[in-house]
């Protein structure tokens, strides 16, 4: 059993919810949006906003996976969309945590490259440990922690939490 529950299933379900509920008001006036999500578990909070916005919204929903290199994030950002599906098109950018921001602002800097009409970022724990400017626009949770702190959202078949550890 995990004793530093952060976030339990509903809850995070809840979370989730919200966020898509904010993203359609952002975005009520589209017709279409991208929700990119960074692989891995930021692709798996993607298709669950996804989901809902398609419950709540008549806006078409396209779902974009991007991988990125954590480790190395200068190397290129790959993404199973070409630059032209989400050109001139509203985006936001979908990962389960920001800690330092890395990850957020090189994947940010690959959707830069082609002109967005909106571009917004979405996390369900923000960790307020920023080194770079980014911030999110929608998130779940924000969360002061020790840098040594390390959240962990664990993605189920059935069951969503996020836990410190």
């Amino acid at each position: 059993m995990i004793d530093n529950i952060i976030l339990n299933n509903t809850e995070v379900l809840n979370k989730i919810r919200r966020i898509a509920y904010q993203i359609y008001e952002v975005n009520y006036e589209e017709k279409e949006i991208i929700i990119a999500g960074i692989a891995d578990n930021g692709y798996f909070l993607a298709q669950k906003i996804a989901t809902i916005l398609e419950e709540i919204s008549e806006m078409k929903i396209s779902i974009c996976k991007v991988k990125i290199n954590k480790k190395a994030p200068l190397e290129t950002v790959h993404t199973d969309l070409a630059p032209k599906d989400y050109q001139n098109k509203s985006l936001v950018l979908v990962d389960d945590v920001l800690h330092s921001g890395t990850t957020l602002i090189y994947a940010i800097k690959h959707f830069l490259e082609v002109p967005i009409k909106k571009f917004k970022t979405a996390v369900l724990v923000n960790r307020n440990h920023k080194k770079y400017p980014v911030k999110a626009d929608f998130k779940g949770i924000s969360l002061s922690t020790s840098i040594r702190e390390h959240v962990v959202v664990d993605f189920k078949q059935d069951e969503i939490i996020a836990y410190l550890k």
